[in-house]
């Protein structure tokens, strides 16, 4: 028998590296600093650790669901920064406060990606009203953003392009692992189920001559539902909106491009996903034409049912 040198001690429940949850690591460090202790960052000339990450859509949203589900727990746990001693110092609290508490902003993300659609198939733009007001709010949020997105870019030394890959994957996550992420948790806190999730499968290609074999591996899970969902509503929606604004007797073209724009923009975030769940040579699974055929259909009847309602002067309003 091999005894191990943390056994019969504390290391992994109060000192050391910290056991028992999916992200130890963040757990270690708000332990350490809610101690008082401090941190500072080793850069090595020469890599000290290396590893391997998955590369293709269904591991990399595994991996994303795995963080995701550990910062959920850690947002319902006695780990949270909000229950936190005096010795954690405030710019640290507002950090491990934004790692356990960003998977519910997906939430808000879902709503976003639907209200572009709702507004093509309603005929409707999403603000009715403009003022001086809100358009001043809306141009300094949009140039604070922007100007944090320079930042970023600036400080971290990356490409322009890096930083929009970086946007386009932070919703294809927030719209699948993000948001399920948050579902488990809020099983496990109010109905008791544990959270699961799927290990990171590391190599999953069958040609081992191919370098970049592992990338055109796509797996059906169900955390590509949401995002395709969101995909076909946009696109028929996109399809609506404009054959109705042609063959409409007084057409509203400043709604409709309002509609078209942020449409666009939602599915400009989603190509990769749409690229990567074609696969080596655009082959697609067959659950995905499935899928998407039952949304396209159910959305159809359900446009179909509301215009008739308001046609036929039924109760129904928007």
């Amino acid at each position: 028998m091999i005894e191990r040198f943390e056994d019969k001690t504390e290391w992994g429940d109060r000192i050391g590296w910290i056991y028992g949850s999916v992200t130890e690591d963040v757990v270690t460090g708000y332990r350490m600093h809610n101690r008082g202790w401090r941190s500072v960052y080793c850069i090595t000339k020469r890599d000290a650790f290396r590893g391997t990450a998955p590369i293709n859509l269904t591991d990399r949203l595994h991996q994303v669901l795995r963080w995701a589900t550990g910062s959920v727990e850690i947002f319902y746990s006695r780990n949270n920064p909000i229950l936190a001693s005096p010795r954690l110092k405030f710019l640290q609290r507002i950090a491990y406060f934004n790692v356990g508490v960003y998977p519910f902003t997906s939430i808000f993300l879902v709503v976003y990606c639907f209200i572009p659609a709702f507004c093509l198939f309603t005929g409707q733009f999403i603000v009715q009203n403009l003022n001086v007001f809100f358009l001043s709010y809306l141009l300094l949020i949009t140039v604070t953003l922007v100007l944090i997105s320079l930042l970023e870019v600036k400080w971290s030394g990356i490409a322009l392009e890096e930083l929009w890959r970086n946007e386009q994957f932070w919703l294809i996550g927030g719209t699948s692992a993000h948001f399920a992420a948050v579902i488990q948790g809020l099983l496990k806190v109010i109905a008791g189920v544990e959270i699961s999730f799927t290990l990171t499968s590391k190599s999953a290609a069958e040609d081992e001559d191919d370098i970049y074999a592992d990338l055109y591996v796509v797996k059906w899970t169900s955390l590509f539902i949401l995002p395709l969902t969101i995909m076909v509503v946009n696109i028929m929606a996109l399809v609506i909106g404009i054959s109705r604004t042609i063959y409409s007797v007084i057409p509203q073209w400043n709604r409709l491009f309002g509609g078209v724009f942020f449409s666009f923009w939602v599915l400009s975030h989603l190509y990769p996903f749409a690229k990567g769940l074609m696969g080596r040579k655009g082959r697609v699974s067959t659950i995905i034409y499935i899928w998407s055929g039952l949304i396209a259909i159910t959305v159809s009847l359900l446009w179909i049912t509301l215009q008739n309602n308001v046609e036929g002067g039924g109760n129904f309003t928007i």
